[in-house]
């Protein structure tokens, strides 16, 4: 991913915590995207469940406390 892709990506995120972009997909889903190693991502539920991913369990679990943390700044129906 080059730097002109990460900037889109980040730019439409709706949430970036410690350098993870956290979006709205489609059917309530969040992608996740680390922006510093772009080839680690999640798709998970609106819930937390993780749907896919790309992340070790170790940055996956740093990411899942960031999402328990942080969902109340997107909107209502996450949280």
């Amino acid at each position: 991913m080059n730097n002109d892709e990460l900037l889109k990506v980040s730019s439409a995120a709706d949430m970036i915590v410690c350098g993870y972009a956290f979006s709205k997909a489609e059917n309530s889903n969040i992608r996740v995207l680390d922006l510093k190693e772009p080839h680690h991502a999640i798709l998970m539920s609106a819930q937390g469940e993780v749907l896919e991913t790309t992340m070790d369990d170790v940055e996956l679990s740093i990411v899942e406390g960031y999402w328990e943390k942080n969902k109340k700044y997107m909107e209502e129906s996450y949280a």
